[in-house]
């Protein structure tokens, strides 16, 4: 088992040499003499218990793992060059770093970001996006927005919203569905990340699942692709998911049947006084656009 690697700078020797096929053109880089480069270049391999380059006589090429590890450490050096400029460089302030699940992230902020951007010109918005907890557990950013229980994320939580779930289909197998028991004669694709489901829809419409034939998917990006297609039915998730469902075509399948979602949009932080004031205006923001913000009843997790 290889132990965390004592030298940072190994790393960015390795990167050099990587990329300039020379210890003498990386050392000169560096202000390194080709002898150092060398030397740090063994010590990582020793490390690693790996070669990472073939020598030869004028330059170095890269092994076979060699040329699998360089994406990853050049991705790392450069997140941190950019994290510490954009925290510790000029209007590193101005920085405001955001996690959002992937359906809220198209389905919410993505038509309503150029308002905050406009609003606020000299804040730089990093956002990036995820799909279930494990992506966002030990993610560094200054508010994340989860679904589910905000408890399995720590810190303090704003409620933003809920879910209504209904079925869509391609317009071709819409039109064949007119009563209830007519979406147990297509697949229905369903999101295994979700507590609510084809399941819920069931309890609410009294109709037994086990005459339905279900596929399973991870997330309702790639269960409305499928839809679209024509494999089956999915689920809306409204509001969050009305971009992608009219995106791909999809309509509402029995108007007026829907049932309620069991779990929450929220936006964790850390801790709210300690945020950057961007960060702050960030909030302040998301919470007004989405009708919970200074004038609105506040939510019980609000503080």
């Amino acid at each position: 088992m290889v132990s965390r690697i004592p030298s940072l700078n190994w790393l960015r020797v390795f990167e050099a040499a990587a990329r300039t096929q020379s210890f003498a053109r990386a050392g000169a880089q560096l202000n390194m003499s080709a002898a150092a480069v060398s030397q740090q270049v063994k010590a990582l391999e020793g490390h690693l218990g790996a070669a990472l380059f073939e020598r030869r006589a004028h330059s170095v090429v890269l092994t076979e793992t060699g040329r699998a590890y360089l994406p990853g450490v050049q991705q790392s050096l450069l997140m941190l060059e950019t994290t510490t400029a954009g925290l510790f460089g000029a209007g590193g302030e101005q920085i405001v770093y955001v996690r959002s699940i992937l359906l809220f992230a198209q389905g919410v902020l993505a038509p309503a970001l150029g308002g905050f951007m406009a609003a606020h010109p000299g804040i730089d918005l990093r956002l990036s996006t995820g799909n279930d907890v494990a992506d966002f557990q030990g993610s560094v950013a200054d508010m994340q927005i989860v679904f589910g229980n905000p408890a399995l994320f720590g810190g303090q939580a704003d409620d933003l919203m809920g879910e209504r779930l209904y079925p869509v289909a391609h317009p071709d197998l819409a039109a064949g569905i007119t009563r209830p028991e007519d979406l147990l004669r297509h697949r229905l694709i369903d999101v295994s990340a979700h507590r609510a489901g084809w399941l819920r829809l069931f309890e609410a419409l009294r109709l037994s699942p086990a005459a339905g034939q279900f596929l399973f998917v991870d997330n309702t990006v790639m269960a409305a692709a499928l839809a679209a297609e024509g494999v089956g039915l999915a689920l809306a998730r409204a509001p969050a998911s009305d971009m992608l469902m009219a995106r791909h075509g999809l309509v509402r399948c029995l108007p007026g049947v829907e049932a309620p979602g069991l779990e929450r949009y929220h936006l964790v932080c850390e801790e709210r006084a300690r945020l950057r004031r961007p960060a702050r205006q960030f909030r302040s923001w998301l919470l007004d656009h989405l009708g919970a913000g200074p004038g609105q009843a506040p939510s019980r997790s609000r503080k």
